[in-house]
């Protein structure tokens, strides 16, 4: 009986893979330190990472988040944005 090859070990995906992500700024537009479930997000597509900043941007304000920039990589896109109306 033959099996298969051990699949290669987890590789976590890289900046290429997950390219877009949001710097979270306070109001003078510095970094600010959110928890782990909201910090360090990457995501493969501009439109993943705007709809994920639409579904969570009440809990980063709470969280002392009042704009959010746009990068792809290290590029900025657009921002900041506020989450305030």
């Amino acid at each position: 009986m033959n099996l298969p090859d051990q699949p290669p070990t987890f590789r976590p995906p890289s900046t290429a893979d997950l390219p877009w992500s949001w710097r979270l700024e306070d109001k003078e537009g510095t970094e600010v330190t959110v928890s782990e479930d909201y910090a360090g997000r990457r995501f493969a597509s501009q439109a993943d990472a705007e709809s994920w900043v639409g579904e969570f941007y009440a809990e980063l304000a709470e969280q002392g988040v009042d704009g959010v920039t746009l990068l792809e990589v290290d590029r900025v896109v657009y921002g900041p944005m506020s989450l305030h109306a």
